[in-house]
C-alpha cells in the first residue's frame, strides 16, 4: 500500500472513489499518539487511497474533508454557515441571565438557620496531620 504525497491528491481521489461507489467505500481513520502520526485511508476492496502526516496544520483540512464525506454519507447537502448570534433572539445556555436572576429573586433561608459562614455543614473541623514512619 502506498501513501499519495500531497493532500490535494488525495482529497480529489477520496472525492472520487466515494463518487464511484458509495455502498462499498470505507472510511478508516488512525492516529499514533506515541508517533504523533495521522493515517486516513479509503478503500473499496479493489482501489485503497492512504494518506499520513504528522503535521497539525492538516488537521484543518482533514475536517474540511470529513464534513464533506459525512454529508455525502447522510446524502445531506451541506448547510450554509449559520451565524452565532440571532437577531431579536437571546441566546440561552444553561445558566440564567442577569435579568432572569432578578426577576425570579432568590429563595430565602429559613428563620431559624441563617448561615454564618464560620461552621460546616458537617461539623467537620481541621484535618489531622498523618505522622511520619
Amino acid at each position: 500500500m502506498v501513501y499519495l504525497k500531497s493532500w490535494t491528491d488525495f482529497e480529489t481521489a477520496a472525492t472520487d472513489l466515494y463518487a464511484k461507489s458509495p455502498r462499498k467505500v470505507r472510511y478508516c481513520v488512525k492516529f499514533a499518539p506515541k508517533t504523533g502520526h495521522l493515517v486516513l485511508k479509503l478503500t473499496d476492496d479493489t482501489t485503497v487511497i492512504m494518506y499520513k502526516t504528522f503535521s497539525s496544520i492538516v488537521l484543518n483540512r482533514f475536517e474540511s474533508l470529513n464534513l464533506r464525506l459525512l454529508s455525502q454519507m447522510a446524502n445531506v447537502k451541506p448547510r450554509a454557515r449559520i451565524s452565532t448570534g440571532l437577531v431579536g433572539a437571546p441566546e440561552r445556555s444553561g445558566t440564567p441571565g442577569v435579568d432572569e436572576v432578578g426577576e425570579r429573586g432568590s429563595t430565602p433561608a429559613p428563620e431559624g438557620k441563617r448561615a454564618t459562614g464560620t461552621a460546616t455543614p458537617g461539623g467537620a473541623g481541621k484535618k489531622k496531620k498523618k505522622g511520619k514512619r
